[in-house]
């Protein structure tokens, strides 16, 4: 067995050195313009007064994922499920950037974005939403200057994502089962 390193033969040495050059590289984080973003601050928000729908309405949403996120009751009915699924950051990047488009103030606009970015985006991100490379580069880029079309291809990459793959399993659910009835 070998004592170190230097016992090692010489081609293993150099594939050392190059998976140490590889974890060093993705344990990097992204330079960018977007830590210089004054911070959001954190303000809880009360979910809003959902009342039950219709089972009519409620038939509507299995064609219309738009439908769906526009009710308050079915969004939450929503993220409920995706929370049972361990996928509720949809959902919550999905909202975030619905508040961040109303968003007037460029100070505001810019804090959100952070908040937004540090939040979902950006590796290793508490709430990392699962988004190609291309459109995370695409999303960093709008962020030098915030506007409120800065997350808009993320935001409909995710849509498409529940779209095609949670929205199905949710109409499958029980409770949705139970909502139609």
């Amino acid at each position: 067995m070998c004592k170190g390193l230097a016992a090692l033969p010489h081609t293993c040495l150099e594939r050392a050195k190059e998976i140490k050059t590889k974890l060093g590289t993705l344990l990097q984080k992204p330079d960018s313009a977007i830590d210089f973003i004054i911070p959001y601050p954190e303000k809880p928000e009360k979910p809003p007064k959902a009342q039950k729908p219709s089972p009519e309405e409620a038939l509507q949403w299995r064609d219309s994922l738009e439908k769906l996120l526009q009710n308050p009751y079915g969004l939450a009915s929503f993220h409920s499920f995706l929370r049972s699924e361990f996928s509720e950051e949809n959902t919550e990047f999905w909202v975030a950037c619905e508040d961040y488009k109303k968003t007037k103030s460029p100070v505001k606009m810019a804090e959100k974005a952070k908040k937004i970015y540090e939040e979902f985006i950006q590796a290793e991100a508490p709430k990392e939403v699962n988004i190609d490379h291309f459109t995370k580069a695409v999303t960093m880029k709008n962020l030098v200057e915030p506007s409120p079309t800065s997350f808009d291809i993320a935001q409909k990459r995710i849509f498409a994502l529940m779209e095609k793959d949670s929205l199905p399993r949710f109409v499958r659910s029980e409770f949705y089962q139970e909502l139609i009835k």
